[in-house]
C-alpha cells in the first residue's frame, strides 16, 4: 500500500475548512436562537446541580461552565468560542504549522461544548459526524509538526510507524456512515425506496432545495428509479471495497462516493454535511495518487519477477471479478432491462423484507470482522515499520506512542461497533459486553454514532409546509422567510455551506402537530414580542421584514402542500394548496399562548443575571456582532471561502523559490538516468517513489 502522508494533510485541511464554516454559520444565529431574547436561550440548559467543578465537567462537557469568570453570560460565551473556532479553523487551514493535536483538541472541544446547549437546533446527524470526524483529526494531527524541507524527502522519511492508524479509524468511519444509510432506506419498510420512487419525491420534499432540483425533478421516472440504484449501490455495495486489497478497487469506491457527494451538493443545501463526507473520503486515497511522483514511468518499464507479475495478475483478475460481480448483484436484485424502443431501463425490486433482514444478519457481523481483519493488518503494519526505526532512544519513542495510538484506535473501533450494530438488533445483542460498557462510559463525549440519512422518504403527497403569518388586524397576514419556501414565485436559493438552522426545524415541524416541536411556541411569542435578534432569523435585512416597525398583534401559522410548477408555467417555481391550520392565532396575553408557553416550560420564570457589559471582552463581542450583523451567513462563509483561495493564490505565487544551489543539491542527490538499473545505493530522491524500501542513512 502506497503512503498516506498527503492524504492525511488533505483530510486535516478538509476538516478544518468544515469547522469554520460550522462555526461561522453557528455564530451568525446564536443571538437569535440561544441569546437571552432568542428562541431557546442558552442559559436555561446549564444550571449548576451543586457538584463540584470536575464532576460536573465530565457529566456535561462543555466550556461554557467557566463563562461566568470572564464576565460573559452563556450566549455570549458561545458567541466567543464560534468566533475563536472560525479563527483558529481558519488558521489551521492556511498554514501547516497549525495543523497540529492541540488545534484540533480546541476545535473538537470547542463544538462540543456547543453542541452541550444546542438543544433540538444542533442535534443534527451531520453535527454527531463533525464531532466524531473532529475527534478522529485530532489522533491524526501530528504532535510534532516535521520542518518542509523534510516533509518533501519521502514517504518514509520522519513517517513514525503509528501515524496510519487513526487515519485508519477515517476509513472505517466513512465506511458505517455509508453502509448504514443505505441500509436504513430499506429496513425502514419505506415505499418509496422499495419502489425505487424515492427520487420523485426527493427533489421536491428536502429541506432546501436548490434551483437545479427543480430541473432533477422533472427528470423522465425511468431515471430517477435508475438513480436509486445507483444509491444503493453506492451505499450498500461499493463500501466493503474500502478496505479492499486493490489498490484500484478503492480508488473506483472513492470516485464513486465523490459522485454521489457532488450530485447531493447540487440539487440540495445540505450545509457542510456533504462537504464533511468528501473529506472522509480522503482516507480512501494515497501519496502515489494525489502526487505525480518524478520516475514512475521508468519504474513501470522496468522489467518486474515473476512473483510480482502473477500478484499483479491475480490483482486484475480480482478486480475484473468484484467488477462482474456488482454487475450482475445490480441486474439480479433490481431487475434491470433496457428497452431499446423506448430508450429507458426498466427497473424494480426483486427481493422482499424478509430476504433482505436475513442477508443482513448474515453480513453485519462479518462486516465488523472486515474491518478488524484490516484494522490488524495495520496494526501488523506499524509493528514492521517500528522495528526498521533505528537508535535505541528513537525506538523507545516509537515504542510508546505506538503503543498509545494503537490502544486509541483498538479503543475507538470497539466503541463504534455498539451504534453501528443497531441496524441489525440480533447482532447488537451479541456483542460483547464489554464494548458495551466502553460505548457507555464515554456517550457523552460523543465518540461515535449510528448513521442513517433519509430513513423515510416524507411529502409523498405533496410537501408539507408551515406558512407563518403575522398580522395587524387579523385580516392581512405575512412573513416569509429568507431560505424556506414559501413565495411560490421566489426561486430556492443557494445557500450551503450555511445551515439556516431554524429553516430546518421548521421543516421538521411540518411532518406533524406543533405540540411535537415545543420551541415553535416560544418562536410565536419573540415575534409577538418583536425581538430582533429572531426576526433576523426570518429575514436578515429587517426593512424586508413587514413588521419591523411594530411587532404584530396576531401570529398564526398554516399548513400547506408545496409541489414544483410544471414546466411552462412562467414565473412560478411552486404551486400550493392549504391543508390546515397549524397553530391557531394568538396574540400576548393570549390564555392559550400562556397555556402552551407553560406546558412545554418556555416561561421566563428567573429573569437572566446581569452581566457588567463594561469589560473590554463583552464589548469587542458586541462590536463584532455589530460589523457582521448586516451580512447575511451564506455571503460571510462565501466570503471567508474566497479569503481563502485568494490566500491560496498569493502563497503560490509569493513563496520561496528554488535556489540555484537547492537545484544543485536536488540535482546531486538523485542518481543519473543511465545508472537507475545498476544503483545500488539508496538515494533520499529514490525513496519517495519506493514501495517498501526503508531509507538508509548516509555514513
Amino acid at each position: 500500500m502506497a503512503g498516506s502522508r498527503l492524504p492525511r494533510q488533505l483530510f486535516l485541511q478538509g476538516v478544518a475548512a468544515v469547522f469554520m464554516f460550522a462555526f461561522a454559520s453557528l455564530y451568525m444565529q446564536i443571538p437569535g436562537l440561544y441569546g437571552p431574547e432568542g428562541i431557546l436561550p442558552a442559559r436555561r440548559t446549564l444550571r449548576p446541580q451543586g457538584k463540584g467543578r470536575w464532576p460536573q465537567l465530565w457529566e456535561t462537557p462543555t466550556l461554557l461552565w467557566e463563562t461566568p469568570l470572564l464576565g460573559l453570560d452563556t450566549a455570549q460565551g458561545l458567541e466567543l468560542l464560534s468566533l475563536l473556532g472560525t479563527l483558529l479553523a481558519l488558521g489551521a487551514l492556511l498554514l501547516h504549522q497549525l495543523r497540529h493535536l492541540l488545534v484540533y483538541l480546541l476545535l473538537w472541544a470547542a463544538y462540543l461544548s456547543a453542541y452541550q446547549v444546542g438543544q433540538v437546533f444542533l442535534y443534527f446527524q451531520w453535527d454527531s459526524l463533525l464531532l466524531e470526524t473532529g475527534f478522529l483529526a485530532l489522533l491524526v494531527a501530528p504532535l510534532r509538526l516535521p520542518p518542509r524541507h523534510k516533509q518533501a524527502q519521502g514517504r518514509l522519511a520522519g513517517v513514525l510507524p503509528h501515524e496510519d492508524l487513526p487515519f485508519w479509524l477515517v476509513r472505517w468511519l466513512l465506511f458505517r456512515l455509508m453502509f448504514a444509510s443505505g441500509v436504513v432506506k430499506l429496513t425502514s419498510r419505506c415505499p418509496a425506496w422499495w419502489g425505487l420512487t424515492a427520487l420523485t419525491y426527493h427533489f421536491e420534499t428536502q429541506c432546501l432545495p436548490t434551483p437545479a432540483s427543480w430541473f432533477a425533478h422533472h427528470l423522465p421516472v425511468w431515471l430517477h428509479k435508475l438513480g436509486v440504484v445507483a444509491t444503493f449501490l453506492i451505499e450498500i455495495a461499493v463500501p466493503p471495497l474500502f478496505f479492499a486489497p486493490v489498490r484500484r478497487l478503492r480508488l473506483a469506491a472513492f470516485y464513486s462516493q465523490v459522485l454521489l457527494q457532488v450530485l447531493i451538493i447540487v440539487t440540495g443545501n445540505y450545509n457542510f454535511f456533504n462537504l464533511l463526507t468528501l473529506v472522509l473520503t480522503t482516507a480512501l486515497l494515497d501519496d502515489a495518487h494525489l502526487a505525480a511522483e518524478p520516475g514512475n514511468s521508468r519504474r513501470k518499464k522496468t522489467p518486474t519477477s515473476w512473483p510480482k507479475a502473477l500478484l499483479a495478475l491475480l490483482a486484475l483478475l480480482l478486480e475484473l471479478a468484484v467488477y462482474g460481480l456488482l454487475a450482475y448483484g445490480v441486474v439480479h436484485c433490481f431487475g434491470l432491462e433496457v428497452d431499446w424502443e423506448q430508450h429507458t431501463v426498466h427497473s424494480k425490486t426483486t427481493f422482499t423484507f424478509h430476504q433482505f433482514s436475513q442477508w443482513l444478519k448474515m453480513v453485519t457481523l462479518p462486516t465488523m470482522w472486515l474491518g478488524a481483519a484490516s484494522l490488524a493488518w495495520e496494526l501488523l503494519t506499524a509493528l514492521w515499520r517500528w522495528t526498521q526505526v533505528r537508535g535505541w532512544l528513537q525506538k523507545f519513542c516509537a515504542a510508546v506512542q505506538l503503543s498509545i495510538f494503537g490502544t486509541a484506535t483498538v479503543a475507538l473501533f470497539m466503541i463504534s461497533l455498539v451504534p453501528y450494530s443497531y441496524m441489525e438488533p440480533s447482532t447488537h445483542g451479541r456483542l460483547w459486553t464489554g464494548a458495551h460498557r466502553l460505548f457507555g462510559t464515554v456517550e457523552h463525549l460523543q465518540l461515535a454514532h449510528s448513521y442513517g440519512l433519509f430513513r423515510r422518504m416524507t411529502g409523498l403527497g405533496g410537501r408539507p409546509e408551515v406558512v407563518l403569518e403575522g398580522s395587524y388586524d387579523g385580516h392581512h397576514w405575512t412573513i416569509e422567510f429568507m431560505y424556506k419556501p414559501g413565495n411560490v414565485s421566489r426561486a430556492p436559493p443557494i445557500v450551503a455551506p450555511h445551515q439556516p438552522r431554524l429553516d430546518w426545524q421548521m421543516w421538521f415541524a411540518a411532518l406533524g402537530p406543533h405540540t411535537h416541536s415545543p420551541w415553535f411556541t416560544s418562536l410565536v411569542l419573540r415575534l409577538l414580542q418583536g425581538k430582533e435578534p429572531v426576526i433576523r432569523l426570518i429575514q436578515n435585512h429587517t426593512p424586508r421584514y413587514p413588521f419591523h416597525k411594530q411587532p404584530p398583534t396576531y401570529v398564526r401559522a398554516q399548513r400547506y402542500k408545496y409541489r414544483f410548477s410544471k414546466p411552462g408555467e412562467q414565473g412560478q417555481w411552486w404551486r400550493r394548496q392549504w391543508v390546515e391550520e397549524f397553530f391557531p392565532s394568538v396574540s400576548l396575553g393570549d390564555p392559550t399562548l400562556d397555556t402552551l408557553l407553560g406546558q412545554f416550560g418556555l416561561q421566563d420564570k428567573s429573569p437572566p443575571r446581569a452581566r457588567s457589559s463594561s469589560s473590554t471582552l463583552a464589548q469587542a463581542l458586541h462590536w463584532m456582532r455589530k460589523q457582521l450583523s448586516p451580512l447575511e451567513a451564506p455571503a460571510l462563509l462565501w466570503g471567508l471561502l474566497g479569503t481563502v483561495g485568494a490566500i491560496r493564490v498569493m502563497q503560490a505565487l509569493l513563496g520561496p523559490q528554488s535556489s540555484p544551489r537547492a537545484k544543485g543539491e536536488k540535482h546531486r542527490l538523485a542518481p543519473p538516468e543511465d545508472s537507475v538499473a545498476t544503483s545500488k545505493q539508496t538515494s533520499p530522491a529514490r525513496d519517495v517513489s519506493s514501495g517498501s524500501q526503508t531509507p538508509r542513512r548516509k555514513k
